[in-house]
């Protein structure tokens, strides 16, 4: 069954993903596109250029998209609670244990070294998808330009810049095909355009429920979560300030347990807005922690797995027209720029801190590249060597 494999390809990576949104797309490109090819190149840059524009948590949404092509919405289902299911857990853990957090030594070298391994994952994403989306002087100079663009103006006003100025660019002045490029390869689940539409009623009419029906109790979570989910463009870190607003400020969770939660976060594979499965158990206003827990983590999903759902039928069918082509070939170069961006940024924030953290930062990259190991064994590796330095 197809929706299993799914469920459990995503669960390995929930449990393994480590380094935040930008690093689990490594993730998903080197597990879907160049180790079991559900994927190619191509398409898998067209849905991550699909999820940048949508609000929501990015890279859970691109494996939700990856599962729903796969295997129907049973697989999108199964993507999205295998990749989400093992932060999801130790956040919920941590939160029945919210007043003994502390960090210990060992476990701040532990994370340093899954933050090393990240910043590799990240670097060979960069290296596979530039070989393979840009290929052309012109299509790496608007790489480049993508990569000063998102630098000038961070944040999600510079990203949505930077992807309207490609799709532009690949519409109207890269060099067309002499001949009409071939089609993208189908998926083998073919969404439907009523069910999409549907999706997109449904994210309105829940949006518009939660700006209008009274905040109390559980729905008061739930109004909340979605809201955040609803509005929050580049999603990770950006999530923050919304979440501290819908929560700590109506007094739900007081501000030092917040912050707790936020840094164990950190620490966790998979996706960050499972920061909303500890909030959700240590509110006030939840009728129980199971309860907060569940209704918030699916709340600030809903959203963006809505829109995933809603756009992707009609997303597919377009892009196989030529105009369409010529802009996704310009989304696509600037998607390989926004990774550079990251990656650089990953350096540039003191992700290094010593040479010897440069040394394994160089050997993680040649085991990924050169003798393509497991990144479960690489990051298992990376990690124990920082705790024992």
């Amino acid at each position: 069954m197809q929706a299993l494999e799914v469920f459990w390809v995503f669960l390995k990576l929930g449990f393994t993903s480590f380094g935040g949104p930008v690093a689990h797309l490594g993730y998903f490109q080197r597990e879907f596109v160049k180790k079991r090819g559900w994927l190619g190149d191509p398409d898998y840059a067209s849905l991550i250029a699909l999820c940048q524009f949508l609000p929501g948590p990015g890279s859970s949404q691109t494996g939700f998209g990856i599962g729903l092509l796969r295997a129907g919405w049973l697989g999108g289902f199964a993507a999205w609670v295998g990749f989400t299911l093992p932060s999801a857990t130790l956040m919920f853990i941590i939160a029945r244990n919210a007043g003994g957090l502390e960090a210990s030594p060992i476990g701040q070298r532990l994370l340093h070294g899954l933050q090393l391994a990240a910043l590799a994952v990240v670097a060979q994403a960069v290296w596979v998808m530039a070989n393979s989306l840009c290929r052309d002087f012109s299509c790496r100079t608007l790489a480049v330009i993508g990569l000063l663009v998102v630098t000038l103006l961070p944040g999600t006003e510079g990203q949505i810049f930077a992807l309207s100025l490609g799709g532009l660019v690949g519409r109207y002045l890269l060099d067309r095909p002499a001949k009409h490029p071939a089609a993208m390869a189908s998926p083998g689940f073919k969404l439907s355009h009523k069910a999409g539409i549907i999706c997109i009623a449904a994210f309105l009419i829940i949006l518009v429920m939660t700006l209008t029906i009274p905040a109390t109790g559980n729905w008061g979570l739930f109004n909340a979560f979605y809201r955040t989910g609803a509005l929050v463009f580049g999603g990770g870190h950006v999530v923050l300030p919304l979440l501290n607003d819908a929560i700590v400020l109506p007094g739900w969770v007081s501000s030092k347990i917040f912050l707790a939660g936020y840094g164990a976060a950190q620490a966790m594979p998979g996706p960050l807005f499972t920061f909303a499965a500890y909030l959700g158990a240590v509110a006030t206003t939840a009728s129980s922690s199971w309860a907060g827990a569940g209704i918030s983590l699916v709340a600030i999903f809903l959203p963006g797995l809505l829109l995933v759902a809603g756009i992707l039928p009609f997303w597919h069918g377009l892009r196989h027209r030529l105009d369409v082509v010529m802009t996704m070939r310009g989304l696509n170069s600037i998607v390989v720029g926004m990774l550079g961006f990251a990656l650089i940024n990953l350096i540039t924030l003191g992700s290094m801190h010593s040479f010897y953290d440069v040394l394994i930062v160089l050997a993680t990259c040649w085991a990924l590249m050169v003798r393509n190991m497991s990144p479960l064994l690489v990051v298992g590796i990376c990690a124990m060597t920082t705790v024992l330095i």
